[in-house]
């Protein structure tokens, strides 16, 4: 059965051209799941007036029987990008950095949340988000009183619909802390192998006025960035499935 992933961008460092750069990202993450058939679908976003985002979450769904984590679980971690911002007029190069966060979708099986440990918080829509948002309070936001982890969605047009995907984005979240804490009980052994997934990380480096993108762990350099932020990852994937199969 195909599981789907949750992919969070954040703007990092840089401002405006951190924000600017999250929305490359999500280009180029949406235009790879189209090139392989994927679907996707927006969660939450919070948009800035120069086209680029300070935050977006959102949702990959794969064909039947497709493992997509494991074809992007490596791209979780800190993106730096290197570039001219076009409103630089001495044409000094500014370095900005974003934070991604690749999560498998968690299923009720898989994490079993108790209603009483959660909050649910309505809250209206606001922002150039979602295509439907109004003025009717949809938003829902869900807070995980015993780990403080905390959803939202604002996308869909119900507050339904957003209760079930912030809930599923939870589940995702808390996965992602039992997978954490199994990881450091297990010791050191895992996270020196290649992708160990650490938001924190500095893992890539994306230089446009080389047209160069660097990925830290490979110690491997590609000289086609313009390809690859339009959403040609796959030579990047088959250089990690051989590496770390």
């Amino acid at each position: 059965m195909a599981k789907g992933i949750i992919i969070e961008i954040r703007a990092g460092a840089g401002g405006d051209e951190a924000a600017l750069f999250a929305a490359d990202l999500f280009r180029m993450y949406s235009r790879f799941a189209e090139k392989q058939g994927w679907s996707k679908s927006l969660i939450n976003s919070h948009a800035t007036g120069l086209d680029g985002y300070k935050e977006i979450t959102f949702e990959l769904k794969g064909k039947s029987e497709e493992d997509i984590y494991q074809k992007l679980k490596h791209e979780a971690g800190v993106h730096r990008v290197q570039r001219i911002p076009t409103t630089e007029k001495s044409g000094r190069v500014h370095t900005s950095t974003v934070s991604v966060a690749v999560l498998p979708v968690a299923n009720e099986t898989e994490i079993q949340i108790n209603p009483n440990d959660v909050r649910i918080d309505v809250l209206r829509a606001s922002g150039p988000g979602g295509q439907y948002v109004n003025k009717r309070e949809s938003a829902v936001r869900i807070i995980h009183i015993p780990t403080g982890i905390m959803a939202t969605c604002q996308e869909e047009r119900t507050q339904q619909q957003n209760k079930e995907k912030a809930m599923g984005v939870l589940r995702a979240r808390l996965l992602e802390r039992k997978r954490i804490q199994e990881l450091s009980q297990r010791g050191d052994e895992r996270r020196e192998q290649i992708g160990n997934a650490d938001r924190s990380e500095k893992i890539r480096t994306y230089n446009f006025p080389q047209n160069r993108m660097t990925d830290h762990r490979l110690k491997k350099s590609w000289h086609n960035l313009d390809k690859i932020i339009d959403g040609d990852l796959t030579p990047v994937i088959k250089t990690f499935a051989k590496r770390n199969p």
